[in-house]
This record gives C-alpha cells, sequence and structure tokens, in this order.
C-alpha cells in the first residue's frame, strides 16, 4: 500500500472524499444554518488561509483549529485578523 504524503499548504478538502468526510464534512452537515458563514464568506476565507504561512495540513499553526471549521462559523475570526 503506498503512503499519501499531503502538501502543507492543503486545505482538507482537497484531501480524497472518504478522508474529508470523515475529518471535517459530518462537523460542518451538523453545524446550524444560523450559525454558519454564508457561502461567499466560507470562500473568501479559505481562500485567505489557503495563502496563509501558518496554513499546515489543514490546521492553523497559530491557534491549533482546523480553518474549514474556524472559517465556516459566522461569528468566528482569524487570530491574525486577515477575515
Amino acid at each position: 500500500m503506498e503512503d499519501k504524503r499531503y502538501c502543507r499548504k492543503c486545505l482538507l478538502k482537497d484531501f480524497d472524499e472518504e478522508q474529508y468526510r470523515s475529518l471535517i464534512k459530518k462537523e460542518l452537515d451538523w453545524m446550524d444554518d444560523e450559525m454558519k458563514a454564508p457561502d461567499d464568506m466560507y470562500a473568501r476565507r479559505l481562500e485567505i488561509c489557503g495563502d496563509c504561512d501558518k496554513l499546515n495540513q489543514g490546521t492553523c499553526a497559530a491557534c491549533g483549529c482546523y480553518v474549514e471549521l474556524r472559517a465556516a462559523g459566522r461569528r468566528s475570526s482569524c487570530p491574525y485578523k486577515r477575515w
């Protein structure tokens, strides 16, 4: 079996669907819609995180969060105030 190596600059959504689902997708699906950021805001936040030097295999090296979960929260914010 071949070991997969992941890019340090990748978001978890870039992993294969099974891994993504088991790590993050279920949590996003369980979030109450009223707590979620609008889709355009979420996408913009992920774009900013994708360009950040603190992104490390889907987590933020500044705070340790899964950036895709933090970005999904309507009232969430970046620890570096980038969004």
